[in-house]
């Protein structure tokens, strides 16, 4: 048995690694692997003739890596992002050591089964971070990182538990353009816990690739501050002449990818292929079968090269760190190194042969007896591993309302500002909001909550000058966090924000502000975080066509229909401030009740809030007149369900309704002003959150679907529409948003909105432009009625 206790190799103290029982478990890793994707498209009928696919060559090339961390490395502070192709070897260490029942081992990809790639909300095992978007699975723990250190700087002292984040990434994901965007923010600078594993295959999906940019990529690498680390070669190729290791240095890829597959002579005729006479002369005495062995030895495969790698990480606290750890895509199986081995799966008969090499046990399912040395090791591993329980709920009450003032026409992103304010007053809330923006803090009305609470820094940092407007203060007490210019980095920092509670023990209430068409050029991080469960408020503003001078590449259209359509988002678009104000403190209210919080007012609710909002100040009265008619507990329950009757018209006549939602709301009651006097009942609902409407209408009709039964009216919609009369909807967004409304009530609809790029101009052109005037609101209103 080859035991290294007491030894170090490397200059890594090994003390207590066994190596001959990390590799046993590897094989085993790497065998439970390649039959869970196996057994998933070689023995379940699927009945639809579509292949259930896997990737056991993407797997394999991390089994070294992962094995080395699980079971050699990680505490059970740490947390690891594992890349989505490497799922099956993830699943695989968790079954070994526990954490998985074995009935899942069979389930990879299918209904309430092991998922395609982790995912923290829909697999059955602990998953620290949801992968599958390739470049932000990676990029995920460097935010959380950041996480960590704001809540380590707010809330522990030195005492505390520490934490590393890893994430285990494919080299191709450095091809996207939001890693870069991440290692290069100020938020995330200095990180020393941060350690990125990247697997560097050297293949792609479609190919081997033809130049290596490992020179590259490090230069990147630095230029930003990171320490960096090579694992090129494993123990044999470290202990060869120089020779050997500088003709593979010389090799182009291509060349030393086509290595794998070969064996005895083949093998050293082409290794051989063009190589100086000093490395034919320092590998002529290397047997034929022990040829692979040595010049296939990559120390991404080397356990021992691994630990090192990981050690010498750990030993670097003052910057994050990346491992290049070269390997072979398909390492140990007979699709190794093959240019179209991405989604390629093993035949039964590869499979078996595989079995025999790798000494599977009769029962090729089992976990290790607990009496042997890798039980024992793996039962060890899963105690030191083994994490406390955290609670879901932040145990504050957020106010039902600041009520916040307005003496004077005001706009909905200005009332953002100032409850925020409010809010960093109340005693019990306000330590634990935290903001953040991608340098737009001021122009988005953060002002105010940044001078009382200050800016984030992990210390304190000298104010040079003084803005008499914005004091900038710096420090660990600070409560806002501030980016460069990246939408994706504001996501990906608001969702590790709002998983804070799960990965750090102290959950927060995280709110961002972004321009709202700017929402686009983030989505995919948006898209993932609340994917991933995160729950916190992100402000688009100022949205819409109605920031008129700003011209159409300020101009949002389609945002509105994102939060429509994005699972796990509410979204809400308020024209006033007290609605803003009620919104706004039910949503924080809400998260920090945590997850699936139910109250009498709606439904439960997991995720993110979406509140789109507008620089046009705009006159309270109506929404005063309507609080008077109805009364605030009234009032406010429609609010939140998202609409309620702004103006109920008093005419005798035909009647037509006027939907409106966000900015366009004075051009509604405007237009119903005009219809009144042609004695048409023209009554105006105000749409708070078309979101939350049109999932109240979705419930009734999806009951309806599943009992075969009449779809009753939703409760939210009864109560703001008076009568089932024609409608018109208006929206500063594209016209479909609303649309729908007209279908929930089976009446004719003309759906006004903003179908076109925008243009520069002021708010009555742009209006007038889109059909937004109330005498377009008017005529629409007409021929609703005429096809009524």
């Amino acid at each position: 048995m080859q035991d290294v206790r007491d030894n170090e190799v490397a200059g890594v103290d090994l003390a207590g690694v066994d190596l001959d029982v990390l590799e046993e478990i590897q094989r085993r890793v790497l065998w439970l692997a390649v039959r869970i994707v196996d057994a998933a498209n070689r023995e379940r009928d699927t009945g639809d003739g579509v292949k259930v696919g896997g990737h056991q060559a993407s797997s394999a090339s991390l089994v070294t890596a992962m094995t080395a961390l699980w079971f050699a490395h990680l505490n059970a502070e740490d947390r690891v992002s594992v890349k989505p192709h490497a799922s099956p070897v993830f699943h695989a260490i968790k079954y070994l050591l526990g954490d998985l029942d074995r009935s899942y081992l069979t389930t990879l990809r299918a209904r309430g089964g092991l998922q395609s790639y982790p995912s923290r909300t829909k697999d059955p095992d602990d998953v620290d971070f949801s992968t599958g978007s390739v470049g932000l699975g990676a990029a995920a723990p460097l935010f959380a990182a950041a996480v960590r250190r704001y809540v380590d700087a707010h809330w522990r002292d030195d005492s505390a538990a520490k934490a590393r984040f890893v994430a285990l990434l494919g080299d191709a994901e450095l091809d996207e353009g939001n890693v870069w965007e991440a290692i290069a923010d100020p938020a995330t600078q200095g990180l020393g816990n941060v350690m990125w594993v990247v697997d560097f295959n050297r293949q792609s999906l479609d190919r081997v690739v033809p130049g290596v940019r490992i020179a590259q990529w490090r230069g990147q690498f630095e230029a930003a501050g990171w320490h960096v680390v090579e694992v090129k070669y494993g123990r044999r190729l470290r202990e060869a002449p120089a020779a050997v290791r500088g003709w593979i240095d010389a090799m182009p890829n291509e060349h030393y990818q086509a290595l794998f597959g070969l064996t005895g002579a083949k093998l050293r005729e082409t290794f051989l292929d063009g190589a100086p006479a000093e490395v034919v002369a320092a590998v002529a005495d290397v047997p034929d079968d022990e040829f692979a062995g040595l010049v296939q030895d990559l120390g991404g495969h080397d356990l021992v090269a691994m630990l090192e790698a990981y050690a010498q990480c750990d030993a670097v606290t003052d910057r994050p760190s990346v491992i290049f750890a070269y390997t072979v895509k398909g390492h140990g199986l007979p699709i190794a190194g093959n240019p179209r081995n991405h989604s390629a799966l093993l035949t039964g008969e590869q499979v078996d042969a595989l079995r025999g090499a790798l000494r599977v046990p009769g029962d090729e399912w089992a976990r290790f007896d607990p009496a042997t040395p890798e039980g024992i090791l793996c039962n060890q591993r899963r105690e030191s591993l083994r994490r406390t329980p955290v609670p879901g709920a932040l145990g504050v009450s957020v106010p039902a309302a600041t009520g916040v003032r307005t003496s004077r026409p005001v706009s909905t992103q200005d009332a953002f500002g100032k409850i925020l304010v409010d809010l960093s007053r109340a005693e019990e809330v306000a330590p634990y909001l935290v903001t953040t923006a991608p340098d737009v803090a001021t122009s988005t009305n953060l002002a105010g909550f940044i001078n009382r609470t200050g800016v984030f820094a992990p210390a304190e940092q000298r104010a040079w000058s003084v803005d008499p407007l914005l004091k900038w203060t710096e420090g660990p007490t600070g409560q806002h966090i501030e980016l460069g210019i990246s939408e994706m980095n504001l996501f990906l920092l608001l969702g590790q924000l709002g998983l804070a509670g799960d990965l750090h023990g102290q959950p927060l209430l995280p709110v961002g502000t972004v321009y709202d068409p700017f929402v686009c050029r983030g989505l995919d991080a948006f898209i993932y975080s609340v994917y991933s469960g995160a729950r916190f408020v992100v402000a688009g503003t100022p949205s819409g066509v109605t920031l008129a001078p700003e011209g159409g590449a300020h101009q949002s259209t389609i945002t509105a229909s994102i939060g429509l359509e994005l699972p796990n988002v509410t979204y809400v678009e308020p024209a006033y401030a007290t609605a803003l104000d009620w919104l706004l403190c039910d949503a924080l209210g809400r998260i920090a009740a945590g997850p699936a919080e139910t109250t009498t007012a709606v439904p439960a609710e997991d995720g993110a809030y979406y509140f789109r909002l507008t620089t046009r100040p705009l006159d309270q009265t109506p929404f005063e007149q309507a609080r008077e008619r109805l009364g605030d507990a009234v009032l406010r329950r429609q609010v939140l369900a998202g609409a309620y009757l702004l103006h109920r018209s008093e005419v005798d006549g035909p009647a037509v309704q006027l939907a409106a939602s966000g900015a366009v709301l004075p051009e509604a009651l405007a237009a119903a002003r005009e219809l009144e006097e042609e004695g048409i009942a023209a009554h105006v609902v105000d749409v708070t959150s078309p979101d939350r409407l049109y999932s109240a209408w979705q419930r009734t009709l999806r009951q309806g679907v599943r009992t075969a039964t009449t779809p009753s009216e939703a409760g939210a919609l009864r109560a703001a529409f008076p009568v089932r009369a024609p409608i018109v909807t208006v929206h500063d967004a594209a016209s479909h948003a609303l649309a729908w409304l007209g279908s929930a009530f089976g009446v004719p609809s003309v759906p006004l909105g903003v179908d076109q790029f925008g243009q520069s101009g002021t708010i009555a052109e742009l209006y007038e432009l889109h059909d937004l005037l109330p005498g377009s609101i008017v005529n629409a209103a007409l021929a609703a009625l005429a096809l009524g």
